[in-house]
């Protein structure tokens, strides 16, 4: 009898602890205490679910990451979280009350909903870091108010929390300085011989670009990259794919110096020429207090690239609130794009142009490619000698994409079709269907806006594209 009751004991003993434990359990999956701002919530749940152990250069690993098989296994995890997302920045800024980029936010707020992370095999041994549903609504809930109050661009109801923005046109800009912008952008004595001009790679009438695997420069010299699109550009965070330029004025001072491209020794000599321009030295004196300068070359030019905006495209109509914009099959391949990750690089009013991010990360690109690898290949790597930014790329922007082929930094993809099916792939590890990759491209033509009061075409709409080897190559899409 009394060994019966000692078992009985020892069993409700059991029951209370494990009672407590899942108690203790529940509390600690708790989202944070609603009195707390829309950050500190956030925050909150990041340091809780412990995603600073993965995605940081000098993490402070668990005492089991030591332990054989379970270490090499921890050790695997951390590599590849932070090859994948780099959290110091956006923890810093939501612990001082600064904003974050809009990517980061993005990112968080996709695994947050997919409820990607942390995985099971890390918060079955940290209690309290899973996500739930009432965490995933806080996330979603902070990722909406940010991008209210990030972007000022007029969404409401359902689409204020929209990843991806509206183009607003109204740049503030001097009409004379965009004149003589204008002019210079067209300018061939910017290069060498007086035989190339920003225009040339960027031409107005094809979409910014030039239709070609890798432009030609003076005397018909092969640049080693695709030329990105001038359209837009102005909502690019750095310029060219590397991010060399911080700014258009940056841009714009590098091709006329580039021994490929416009080959000109040095500024002196483009203003010696321009100088010799009457119209020039009355517009640049009427402008510019110290005239025809470098400084005020390229500060003209990124005046007026400050104007090449492509708003009211029907996406763009959609997301201020006609529901008649796009069709159920635009809008199914709205809903893919998302669902595939896409809107995690590709967001803001440029769709794109907001971070460097990795080329291949779920499969090698480079090796799946063939080719032999180039600097340019190298990406943002070029600049910083970090072994991290090594096929790092500035994220193009979507904007009038239809127009803009070959795409990616090495133009090898022809059509929206490849671009999209291989994006899947090497980026996300998704095979898309025949189907779903026609759903995605039918709302990648949505985001084709209006230049100067005019839908945006292209001269080249039925063109070819020139490679590499001087190859053509017909481009069926289009």
């Amino acid at each position: 009898m009394k060994k019966q009751k000692t078992v009985q004991t020892l069993l409700v003993a059991a029951l209370v602890l494990l009672v407590g434990l899942f108690a203790v359990y529940r509390a600690m999956l708790s989202a944070p205490s609603e009195g707390l701002s829309a950050e500190a919530r956030a925050l909150a749940i990041l340091e809780d679910g412990g995603c600073i152990s993965c995605h940081s250069a000098n993490p402070e690993l668990p005492f089991y990451a030591s332990i054989p098989v379970a270490g090499d296994m921890v050790l695997a995890d951390v590599k590849d979280g932070y090859r994948a997302f780099d959290m110091e920045d956006i923890m810093a800024k939501l612990k001082n009350n600064v904003m974050p980029s809009p990517v980061d936010v993005a990112k968080i707020e996709k695994v947050a909903l997919d409820k990607r992370m942390p995985m099971a095999k890390y918060y079955l041994v940290h209690w309290g870091s899973q996500m739930t549903d009432d965490k995933a609504s806080v996330i979603a809930q902070w990722a909406r108010d940010y991008r209210t109050a990030y972007y000022n661009d007029g969404l409401s109801g359902e689409r204020a929390g929209e990843p991806v923005r509206p183009i607003i046109a109204n740049p503030n800009v001097n009409p004379q300085k965009v004149a003589l912008g204008f002019k210079l952008y067209h300018d061939t004595r910017l290069s060498s011989d007086n035989t190339v001009s920003c225009a040339t790679c960027h031409g107005l009438n094809t979409g910014g670009v030039d239709n070609l695997q890798y432009s030609k420069g003076v005397a018909n010299n092969m640049g080693g990259v695709n030329a990105p699109t001038t359209y837009n550009a102005v909502y690019n965070f750095v310029q060219f794919w590397d991010g060399r330029a911080k700014t258009l004025a940056e841009q714009a001072a590098g091709p006329p110096l580039n021994p490929v491209e416009m080959a000109s020794t040095s500024f002196d000599e483009i203003i010696a020429k321009l100088a010799q321009d009457e119209k020039y030295v009355a517009e640049f004196n009427a402008l510019y207090a110290d005239g025809i300068t470098e400084a005020n070359i390229t500060n003209a030019i990124e005046e007026f690239e400050r104007t090449l905006v492509t708003p009211n495209s029907q996406f763009d109509k959609w997301l201020l609130g006609d529901n008649e914009a796009l069709t159920a099959d635009e809008m199914r391949g709205y809903d893919l794009f998302k669902a595939n990750n896409c809107a995690t690089c590709h967001v803001g009013a440029n769709l794109g142009g907001e971070s460097y991010e990795l080329m291949g990360l779920r499969q090698h690109y480079f090796e799946a490619r063939g080719l032999e690898l180039t600097e340019e290949d190298n990406g943002r790597f070029k600049q910083t000698k970090n072994e991290r930014d090594r096929h790092r790329f500035k994220v193009p922007g979507l904007r009038n994409i239809e127009l803009t082929w070959p795409y990616y930094h090495d133009g090898t993809r022809l059509t929206m079709d490849e671009a999209v099916r291989d994006m899947a792939l090497y980026q996300c590890d998704v095979e898309l269907s025949d189907a779903d990759i026609a759903s995605i491209v039918a709302f990648l033509r949505t985001l084709t806006g209006e230049y100067q009061g005019k839908k945006l075409t292209s001269d080249n709409e039925h063109g070819v594209v020139l490679n590499a080897d001087n190859h053509t190559h017909e481009e069926h899409e289009h």
